[in-house]
């Protein structure tokens, strides 16, 4: 009968050894791919960071590349001087005023014309809003709702460049949904402490 208890105790404390080595293994595992979860978070929010901030460097290139008062100026007197060339070559050449006058307009709306189409591939901003696209569309997913009405709000804001300040709130907005959402929760002894100190 001793040798009963004996062996049956054993088999007690070996079946809650193993019962208590899995409950640890399965937690130790579960808190792992919740961290692993979260860097990946961590990762897309970040992506979506660096792309706002790429499409605002664009923006703001676009901006004093093509759309100042001074490469206006500069458009506009560079296609006064392709007009009064195109008219010199034309009257040279033996054409009437008109006919000159005519070729001169002619050359002036080319060269605004190519201005145009310089300027608008040049401002590429395709790309940027592309990868803001990407990188939104995982935490456009993501089961926190408050990180994803802040990726929400921050994909419309930046689709208006000119609304700085909007842009701006939008983005601390996002940055904070992101650093809740990828914050581990307390463990219980933080909360402890935290009970203990409030």
């Amino acid at each position: 009968m001793d040798k009963l208890i004996e062996s049956l105790g054993s088999l007690v404390s070996g079946g809650l050894v193993a019962l208590l080595t899995w409950w640890l293994t399965t937690r130790a595992r579960n808190r792992q791919d919740q961290d692993r979860e979260r860097e990946v978070l961590r990762g897309h929010a970040d992506a979506l960071i660096v792309a706002v901030a790429d499409l605002r460097a664009a923006g703001a290139a676009n901006r004093m590349l093509w759309e100042t008062l001074v490469e206006r100026g500069r458009t506009v007197l560079l296609a006064g001087l392709a007009c009064v060339g195109g008219a010199a070559r034309a009257r040279i050449a033996g054409g009437t005023d008109v006919q000159s006058g005519l070729v001169g307009m002619g050359r002036g709306v080319e060269l605004l014309a190519q201005e145009r189409i310089v300027s608008k591939q040049a401002a590429a901003l395709r790309e940027p809003f592309t990868r803001i696209a990407a990188a939104a569309a995982p935490l456009l997913r993501c089961p926190d709702p408050a990180l994803v009405t802040a990726t929400e709000e921050l994909m419309n804001a930046a689709g208006n460049l000119e609304d700085t300040a909007r842009l701006e709130e939008k983005l601390a907005a996002f940055g904070r949904a992101a650093r809740v959402a990828t914050t581990p929760p307390p463990t219980r002894r933080e909360r402890r402490r935290a009970r203990r100190a409030g």
